[in-house]
């Protein structure tokens, strides 16, 4: 079973503003990799992470093509983060493209005023310290 933690809650909701925000991986369906700073990454819920994408850029086609995932967040501060992966779905429309926009930090808001993206949810299959310790599994769990 995958439940995202409060600490997961507060570091990776407050990323953007806190000058720390998460790198998405993907890759296409031929395997070539991508990765970049995903500044509206949020806990969406106990399972989920999700993020707004606006309508530019690769990752979008990556993640059609290829659901597969990993998002990464780190806070060499405080030294905390993790490794998530799991498999996105794009809403182009309906109540969870809504709540995940209204979510979405304002600076990502304001860089999208037309509303043009899409929303994505990412089911947290797995989680991993930095240090590549097993955090959770859903697999492990049997959920």
């Amino acid at each position: 079973m995958i439940s995202l933690t409060d600490e997961m809650r507060e570091h990776i909701d407050n990323a953007l503003p806190n000058r720390k925000p998460c790198l998405l991986v993907t890759a296409s369906a031929q395997g070539y990799p991508g990765v970049g700073y995903r500044g509206s990454m949020m806990v969406f819920d106990d399972e989920h992470l999700a993020y707004w994408k606006r309508p530019s850029g690769g990752a979008r086609e990556h993640v059609l093509e290829n659901p597969h995932v990993a998002v990464f967040f780190r806070d060499p501060e405080t030294r905390v983060g993790w490794r998530f992966f799991g498999d996105v779905q794009v809403f182009e429309d309906g109540p969870t493209r809504e709540g995940i926009w209204e979510r979405t930090v304002q600076p990502e808001r304001d860089r999208d005023p037309e509303k043009q993206g899409s929303a994505v949810l990412i089911r947290v299959d797995r989680i991993l310290a930095i240090n590549q310790d097993v955090v959770q599994d859903r697999e492990v769990a049997g959920a």
